[in-house]
């Protein structure tokens, strides 16, 4: 039977997966809330443009005319900056539960009638986490910056335009791009994807912050934790060298460790003896075996999902990849994106409960 540990290791890598999943309909949900504000925004770009006929154009006319197409920037991004945080909040209340309910399943009864797990407050969670920086900043300011330099990229573009002696439609189109290509080649999808990797991250940061909280809580059980990547084509040369890697709670290089970083933590339980304070001796064999205190093996993404059942496969890869993926016949690198599947934090409440079902947990 596997060990405590071990379970813990093969649950994160599932629901690692599920939280990539559920970051990337978030992301969707953003940029759609952003594409609708358009609509407005290109409507007040094109009125100020067709009250500044060419001959007339300079740089403080062209300046004081892109006011109103400012304002409506910054607004589309204060609500995008309003909505994600009422999503982060909901998912560190959610990571918080899912990780005290995790760790409560893989003890062993002997552990659990000793000892209680502590929980730790969503609301502070959120807080501290949105007060800690990623990437070197905290997350209102990296939408700022988004937000800023996108309204840049319009005025320059702009500025270039009448320079070079476009029409409105012209210019309108270089930068919002055209309906045949959905708008990808305009040049205002750099900040879309720039915002869509900001959802994706803020989601896995929001969720390491939650689960380190929770293993600073119990610091009697947890010892350590270990870093644990999605090994796939995908996966940094960083993320990588990290993975299977252990640290002090509270310390180490806590995921995301870049833009749209999909690693994840997993926490390391002390051995049974030493997190009841007693000596080995006093622990009776099977408990010792099922919480022995040994970090889980470091699995690649296609050594764990090769051992799931065709089933679980063919769920995470689509039934017709499932059956390539277990004939060998094309390598995992082929289908690992993920970005197809869009997961609420509901879906991940009613997934979870099933992957507890199938564990026996």
């Amino acid at each position: 039977m596997a060990s405590a540990n071990e379970r813990l290791a093969d649950a994160a890598v599932g629901h690692a997966i599920d939280l990539t999943r559920y970051s990337n309909g978030v992301a969707r949900r953003m940029i759609a809330l952003l594409n609708r504000a358009d609509t407005e925004l290109f409507a007040q770009l094109m009125d100020a443009l067709e009250r500044l006929p060419p001959q007339s154009f300079t740089v403080q006319r062209l300046d004081s005319l892109l006011v109103s197409v400012e304002r409506l920037n910054a607004a589309a991004y204060a609500a995008v900056g309003a909505d994600l945080d009422t999503e982060l909040v909901a998912l560190a209340g959610y990571e918080a539960s899912y990780q005290h309910k995790l760790l409560e399943s893989v003890l062993p009864s002997a552990v659990a009638e000793s000892l209680t797990i502590s929980a730790v407050s969503a609301s502070q969670v959120h807080a501290a986490a949105m007060a800690r920086p990623f990437q070197g900043k905290l997350l209102s300011e990296a939408l700022k910056d988004i937000e800023e330099t996108r309204a840049t990229r319009i005025r320059d573009a702009i500025r270039m335009g009448f320079l070079e002696g476009e029409t409105i439609d012209q210019m309108v189109r270089r930068l919002r791009g055209t309906r045949a290509l959905n708008y990808a080649d305009g040049l205002l999808e750099i900040d879309r994807r720039g915002a869509e990797a900001l959802v994706r991250t803020a989601v896995n940061h929001t969720a390491s912050y939650s689960r380190q909280a929770l293993f600073e809580a119990n610091a009697d059980l947890v010892k350590e934790w270990q870093f644990l990547a999605t090994l796939d084509g995908r996966t940094t040369i960083t993320c990588a060298s990290l993975s299977g890697k252990t640290y002090a709670v509270g310390t180490g290089p806590q995921p995301p460790r870049h833009w749209n970083c999909r690693s994840t933590s997993v926490p390391v339980l002390a051995s049974a003896w030493e997190a009841l304070g007693l000596s080995k001796s006093e622990i009776d064999p099977g408990t010792q075996a099922s919480m022995d205190g040994q970090v889980a093996a470091d699995v690649s993404y296609s050594q764990w999902l090769r051992g799931k059942p065709a089933a679980f496969q063919d769920d995470v890869l689509g039934a017709e990849r499932g059956k390539l993926f277990r004939h060998g016949k094309v390598s995992i690198d082929r289908f690992t994106d993920n970005k197809g599947r869009v997961y609420s934090l509901d879906d991940l409440r009613k997934r979870d409960a099933a992957m507890f079902e199938r564990a026996g947990l």
